[in-house]
C-alpha cells in the first residue's frame, strides 16, 4: 500500500512540477488568442472558403490560426462551414490549422521542448495541410464529397457542437481595449478554457503518469532510438499511432510529446504527434457521426499520411540545415516551487485570468453560457451570435 502511494504521489509530482511550469505560458497563451478571436468574426467565414485554390487554402489556414480552438470544436466548426457551402478542402485545412498553427500551442511547446520544436511545428503545419489538398485532389472523389454533404446535414451531434458556432467577436468599427472588446476577449478566454481544461490537464496527469511509471529504456526500444535514420523514419510513422491511443488532444498532448521526446522519439516524431490530436479515437468516431464510414475512413488515411510525411521532410530539412534539436532534456520535472521567475509569471498571470474570469461572469456570457457549449446553436439563440 505505501509503494502504491508512493508511486501516485511521483506520477502526480511529475504532473504538478510540468503544470507550474508552463501555468503562466498557458493563460498567456489563451489570452492572445481570447483576443484575436475577438476581432475575428465567425460569421464571413464560410464566403471565404469557397473552392479548393491555393489562395483559398491560405485563408483557410489563416483564419484556422486565429480562430484558436480545442480539437473537438475545431472538427464542429469544420462540420459546420462545410454544410453552410465551404468547399471540404478548405473546411479541413481550416481545422488542420486551427489546432496546430496557434499562439498557445507555440507557447508551450517553446517552454516544455525548445524553439526548434515551434519552428518545426510552424514549418510541418502549412506541409501537412499541402499535403492533405495534394491527397484529396488525387484521391477525393465528388461523389464521396456528396455522400458527406448528405451525411453531414443530418446534423448528428458530435463534441463542443455550440462552442464550435457561437460567435462573440465585437464586429468591425470597435476596438478591442473597448468594453465590448474586453468582454469579447473574457468570453472566448473562458470558454476555450472550459473546452481544452479536461484535456490539458489530463495530457499533463497521463504524461505524469508516464514519466514515472514507463522506464526510457522501453520507449527507446519502441522509437527505435539507437538504429540511426531508421529510427529518423519510425518516428513519425508510429508517432500518430501513439497519440490516438492517448486519447488526449489539443495542448494536452504536448506535455505528452515532451515525455516521448526525452523517451527517444525522432524530432519528426514528435513534430507528427502532436498533429495527431485530429485523430484520436473519439475523434474518429466524430467523423463517422459526422460524414459517415467512408469518408471518416478517407480523412483518417489521408490525415495519417500527410502527418508522417510532413514529420518526415520536418526531420530531415532540419537535420540538413543544422536546426534540429537532440539534447534529450525536455522539462518533465517534479513538483518544486521556489521564488524564481517562474512563479512571479504566474501569479501575475494568475491575476490576469481572475480578472478575465470575472468580468466573464459579471458582463459576459456566465454559466448560460457554457450550458451551451454541447448544443448546437441552431436549438437556441444567444445573445453573442
Amino acid at each position: 500500500m505505501i509503494h502504491l502511494l508512493h508511486e501516485l504521489w511521483r506520477a502526480l509530482s511529475f504532473a504538478f512540477g510540468m503544470t507550474w511550469e508552463i501555468l503562466w505560458a498557458l493563460v498567456l497563451g489563451f489570452a492572445l488568442s481570447a483576443a484575436v478571436q475577438a476581432v475575428v468574426s465567425k460569421r464571413e467565414m464560410r464566403k471565404l472558403l469557397p473552392d479548393s485554390s491555393p489562395r483559398t487554402l491560405v485563408v483557410a489556414s489563416a483564419l484556422g490560426a486565429a480562430s484558436s480552438s480545442c480539437s473537438y470544436a475545431s472538427v464542429a466548426l469544420a462540420r459546420s462551414l462545410f454544410r453552410k457551402g465551404a468547399d471540404f478542402t478548405a473546411a479541413m485545412a481550416f481545422e488542420i490549422a486551427s489546432t496546430n498553427l496557434v499562439i498557445e500551442l507555440g507557447i508551450v511547446m517553446a517552454l516544455l521542448l525548445g524553439w526548434q520544436f515551434v519552428v518545426g511545428e510552424f514549418v510541418g503545419g502549412p506541409l501537412m495541410i499541402v499535403f492533405v489538398a495534394l491527397l484529396f485532389r488525387a484521391f477525393l472523389r465528388p461523389r464521396l464529397v456528396a455522400e458527406a454533404r448528405a451525411e453531414a446535414e443530418k446534423g448528428r451531434l458530435g463534441s463542443m457542437e455550440g462552442h464550435a458556432e457561437m460567435d462573440m467577436s465585437i464586429g468591425p468599427g470597435k476596438r478591442l481595449l473597448s468594453a465590448a472588446g474586453l468582454t469579447s476577449t473574457a468570453d472566448y478566454f473562458v470558454m476555450d478554457w472550459a473546452a481544452v481544461g479536461r484535456d490539458v490537464f489530463g495530457g499533463l496527469l497521463i504524461a505524469g503518469a508516464l514519466a514515472a511509471w514507463v522506464p526510457n529504456s522501453f520507449w527507446r526500444g519502441l522509437f527505435l532510438e539507437h538504429h540511426g535514420t531508421l529510427g529518423k523514419v519510425w518516428g513519425p510513422l508510429i508517432g500518430p499511432a501513439v497519440a490516438m491511443l492517448s486519447f488526449v488532444c489539443s495542448i494536452g498532448n504536448v506535455p505528452l510529446a515532451a515525455v516521448l521526446w526525452n523517451g527517444g522519439i525522432s524530432f519528426g516524431g514528435v513534430i507528427a504527434f502532436v498533429f495527431a490530436d485530429l485523430l484520436i479515437l473519439p475523434i474518429l468516431d466524430i467523423y463517422r457521426r459526422y460524414y459517415g464510414k467512408r469518408m471518416a475512413v478517407f480523412i483518417f488515411v489521408t490525415f495519417y499520411a500527410a502527418m508522417a510525411a510532413a514529420g518526415l521532410v520536418v526531420e530531415f530539412l532540419f537535420q540538413g540545415l543544422g536546426i534540429e534539436r537532440t539534447a534529450r532534456n525536455a522539462k518533465v520535472m517534479t513538483a518544486s516551487v521556489t521564488w524564481n521567475y517562474t512563479t512571479y509569471l504566474n501569479i501575475v498571470f494568475l491575476l490576469v485570468a481572475a480578472s478575465l474570469v470575472w468580468r466573464y461572469f459579471r458582463r459576459g456570457g456566465g454559466m448560460a453560457m457554457l450550458k451551451m457549449m454541447d448544443t448546437p446553436m441552431d436549438e437556441h439563440a444567444h445573445p453573442h451570435a
